[in-house]
């Protein structure tokens, strides 16, 4: 012990030399994880050595804190340890994921945690949790018993080269971004993360949000976007608020979780083919390629990108607008759009209501109401544990005849959602893969195809059910993103990861048009189709698609709208946000029974979600079915009267709604 702090003192007290060496070493093991490969972190090395030197030369700039300090070991071990943790985390969401880590996941970290169970065993986070506790136990007694720097710091010239390096990162990365050594924009988030480094692009991230100001932002450069009299009588956007009178089509978007066609995979063969109802559709209705904006996760995302009409492309790299801007602002929308002219708005998912913070986000979109799974009853759930989407079936023909207006239905499915198993787990499985080049793909793609085969079927009932139905609606059928599968773009008969594919079905003849769109652009072709052309947006894809400027003006309009001076308003934001309503079907208390000692609530539509409460206190529940709950605990009698229903969260105790 005593040569080892002589050889400390005498050799590894130079901070400078020490931070160089760690980060060094630090930005090898971040990059190996990034490639699951130490081999392919030394590749990273020598193919790219200046991008990654001027990662190295960020985390070294972070590690010369220890100028400063004269606790350095423990400076040393906890940014170490920082760093090693950024590196861990990207190795094992890219482990689960095709999308890397960035500072947008801590927005949805709580939504993460609610369905960790779905990717790692209880194992596996009971290792997880230890490892933490121990590690902070660790910190605590390195804080007490590390060794103190005993030279004096010569604070004037060390706080002098901690500003040098400052300024020479500074510079570096004004140099590396101009000799385009790294980029700022990020066409694919998980491209960059492999060319630029993980340190850079996730630092990016995190400064790098919103929407910045386009060059040449004016009143006069967003109203000239327009031809005279495109958006009415004035130069600028005055939205309609009121119904117009005429006879629309419903109009239902049905987003599918991971929903591809299998076959499109190179190397995979099946036993017979998973999607038929889907390629029935293909085949006799419009459809083609979809490019979305993520792969692999980020539902929220797509699903931004086809109710806005606004690429995220724009936004910060890795932002979910969900989680941003929406949660303060609301948007122009397509349901904004469709209640101006007398349709009833509606979201559906069969997921957790607080699941990218939709429960709030909605209502900022203009949707009248939002079913989520905690006001679903019958729900069946796959061996991983997410509901299956033949509960959906019913839910959009509620929402149909639940007004007498046209509705816009927009429904999130989640059936196909990974993470798929590496072993069997389907006994007796419909479709089975015949050809796979390992045993552990055998079985993900085995599972993937049956869960997306049971989603066909939906399909196919669903679509039944709505021939029959005595009014026109038009159903978009589109997946949001490729799944979390073990591919690359060698791997896809499309060359692309970021294609799925869409159709456009009806219950009334509309002529066959196939063409590869944006999801971004989707929504307004549709409603152009059926005679339908407000909103700026809306406007805009409809007419502006051929112009050299489309993608320029389009950012513009986004920075406009969500960021910058309404100029296409007028200077104001015309859209207010609407008493959004959870769920289709009223809960409702009948009676309250008492036998013996017991009390039991007596109503309709309560679900396993529904929870008696008190004075906004939830109270032990039992769901006995549909029209009946029975109370676990006792109460005051004189309070029975007080007693309502609250349909709750189940991960966080959230209440979504309570009864009048």
């Amino acid at each position: 012990m005593k040569k080892l702090k002589q050889f400390y003192w005498k050799y590894l007290h130079n901070a400078v030399v020490i931070s160089i060496v760690l980060a060094f070493a630090l930005n090898l093991f971040i990059e190996s994880l990034a490639r699951h490969s130490l081999a392919s972190g030394f590749g990273f090395f020598l193919q790219s050595p200046q991008v990654f030197l001027y990662n190295v030369l960020i985390i070294f700039a972070t590690m010369s804190l220890a100028l400063v300090i004269k606790r350095r070991v423990f400076l040393y071990v906890v940014f170490s340890l920082l760093w090693m943790t950024l590196g861990i985390t990207n190795g094992v969401i890219l482990a689960n994921r095709m999308t890397p880590f960035t500072t947008k996941d801590f927005t949805v970290l709580e939504d993460g945690l609610s369905i960790v169970t779905n990717y790692l065993s209880t194992g596996e986070i009971i290792l997880a949790c230890v490892g933490v506790a121990v590690g902070i136990v660790l910190i605590l007694l390195l804080f007490k018993f590390a060794p103190k720097k005993k030279m004096k710091i010569n604070y004037k010239r060390n706080v002098a080269l901690l500003m040098a390096i400052g300024l020479g990162l500074f510079g570096a990365t004004d140099l590396a971004i101009k000799t385009k050594v790294v980029d700022t924009f990020f066409g694919n988030l998980a491209y960059a993360y492999r060319d630029y480094g993980v340190p850079y692009c996730f630092i990016n991230t995190w400064l790098n949000t919103g929407i910045g100001q386009p060059a040449g932002y004016s009143q006069n450069a967003v109203l000239s976007i327009f031809d005279k009299g495109e958006l009415g009588d004035e130069p600028y956007a005055a939205p309609v608020t009121k119904d117009d009178g005429k006879k629309h089509a419903n109009v239902i978007f049905l987003q599918m979780e991971s929903f591809i066609d299998p076959t499109l995979v190179k190397n995979i063969t099946y036993s017979k083919d998973p999607i038929p109802n889907f390629r029935a559709l293909e085949k006799n209705y419009s459809s083609g390629y979809l490019t979305v904006p993520v792969v692999g996760a980020g539902t929220a995302n797509t699903e931004f990108e086809m109710l806005t009409g606004m690429s995220v492309k724009f936004f910060g790299p890795g932002e979910y607008p969900y989680k941003s801007i929406l949660t303060e602002e609301t948007s122009e929308s397509i349901p904004y759009d469709l209640k101006s002219l007398g349709y009833a708005t509606h979201a559906i998912h069969n997921h957790r209501a607080v699941f990218y913070g939709r429960n709030e986000v909605f209502a900022n979109l203009g949707f009248d109401s939002f079913t989520s799974v905690e006001y679903m009853n019958h729900v069946v759930r796959t061996p991983k544990n997410w509901a299956k989407d033949s509960v959906l079936t019913g839910q959009i023909m509620d929402a149909l005849e639940a007004t007498d207006q046209e509705d816009f239905i927009y429904t999130c499915s989640v059936q196909g959602h990974g993470k798929y198993p590496t072993e069997q787990v389907i006994k007796d499985p419909e479709i089975t893969v015949t050809g796979a080049p390992t045993e552990e793909l055998r079985w993900q793609y085995e599972y993937y195809a049956n869960q997306i085969h049971e989603m066909d079927q939906f399909i196919g009932q669903l679509t039944d059910r709505l021939s029959k139905y005595d009014e026109d609606v038009v159903l978009v059928i589109y997946g949001d993103h490729l799944p979390v599968l073990e591919m690359t773009e060698e791997d896809m008969k499309t060359g692309s990861l970021f294609e799925t594919q869409y159709v456009v079905w009806s219950n009334f003849d509309m002529k066959k048009q196939d063409k590869p769109m944006y999801s971004y652009q989707l929504g307004a072709d549709v409603l152009n189709r059926l005679g339908i052309h407000v909103g700026v947006l809306n406007k805009y894809h409809q007419n502006h698609q051929d112009s050299r400027t489309y993608k320029r003006d389009l950012e513009m309009l986004e920075y406009d709208m969500l960021y910058g001076k309404r100029y296409i308003f007028d200077g104001k934001n015309p859209y207010e946000r609407v008493d959004m309503k959870m769920g289709i079907k009223p809960i409702t208390i009948k009676e309250v029974v008492q036998i013996g000692n017991k009390f039991y609530l007596k109503g309709e539509n309560f679900t396993e979600y529904s929870k008696i409460s008190l004075d906004g206190e939830i109270l032990k529940t039992i769901f006995l079915g549909s029209s009946i709950l029975g109370l676990q605990e006792e109460v005051d009698p004189d309070a029975v009267s007080r007693m309502k229903v609250s349909q709750v969260e189940k991960n966080n105790d959230e209440i979504l709604s309570t009864t009048e």
